[in-house]
């Protein structure tokens, strides 16, 4: 894989996710900015990504619109001072947000987090991307169980941080302050660990032994085709 193939993989997902959020980082913490100043420079990147695909493209671009929501959203809830539960709920209701956004694109069959996870098993390689878009499209032997598993993936995701975001509410409002501001981080790693292996079993490794059948195929049709030639 060259570099420059590198760079058109993972140019989508850093734009739209790593920008943003290590920008927020370091607005706050490098820079010394307020958290609702930080997080409204932060907006920057998913605002002009949104507008940009609608006014060119004629599309919604929906993870930088999504995380332009997530931005939103905190803005607002930024703007409630005095009750430290819902501080710490707040950070709970990103996560909702993500997971409703993210079970919506799959009920609108454009899996929201295919976007994310593609890079890692196509890898820059012309023959994966090319065996992926048969899969996808439809075209491919292994395309329904390939889909399926996409679906799967996102899924996945979307359930387990609205799980998160219900556990981290209810012990804010349940349990001592002092416990949650703790316990939050402990729910918050413990679900992102549950849904990275849950949806690798379930979807990432089938997709891509599917993946690699497409591939293999293709080369030994290329193969009996020039044996045929000859």
């Amino acid at each position: 894989m060259t570099k420059t193939s590198k760079q058109n993989t993972f140019a989508p997902l850093i734009v739209d996710v790593a920008v943003p959020v290590g920008s927020y980082y370091l607005f706050r913490d490098a820079f010394g900015m307020s958290t609702f100043a930080a997080l409204a420079w932060s907006s920057a990147v998913p605002a002009g990504r949104t507008l940009w695909s609608v006014v060119r493209e004629r599309t919604v671009n929906g993870l930088a619109a999504l995380i332009l929501v997530v931005n939103a959203v905190s803005l607002l809830l930024g703007l409630v001072s005095g009750d430290p539960r819902l501080m710490l709920a707040k950070d709970s209701g990103v996560s909702s947000i993500i997971g409703v956004g993210i079970l919506v694109s799959v009920a609108l069959g454009r899996p929201m987090m295919t976007a994310g996870f593609k890079p890692f098993l196509v890898r820059g390689d012309s023959a994966r991307e090319a065996a992926w878009r048969r899969l996808a499209d439809g075209t491919a032997e292994g395309s329904g169980a390939f889909r399926r598993a996409e679906r799967v993936f996102s899924v996945v995701w979307g359930v387990v941080l609205l799980a998160e975001c219900v556990a981290r509410v209810v012990g804010a409002y349940t349990l001592p302050v002092d416990t949650m501001v703790w316990l939050g981080s402990v729910i918050l790693a413990g679900s992102m660990t549950l849904a990275f292996v849950v949806s690798r079993v379930l979807a990432a490794e089938p997709m891509a032994r599917l993946l690699v059948a497409e591939v293999r195929g293709a080369e030994e049709a290329v193969k009996a085709e020039v044996a045929v030639a000859a």
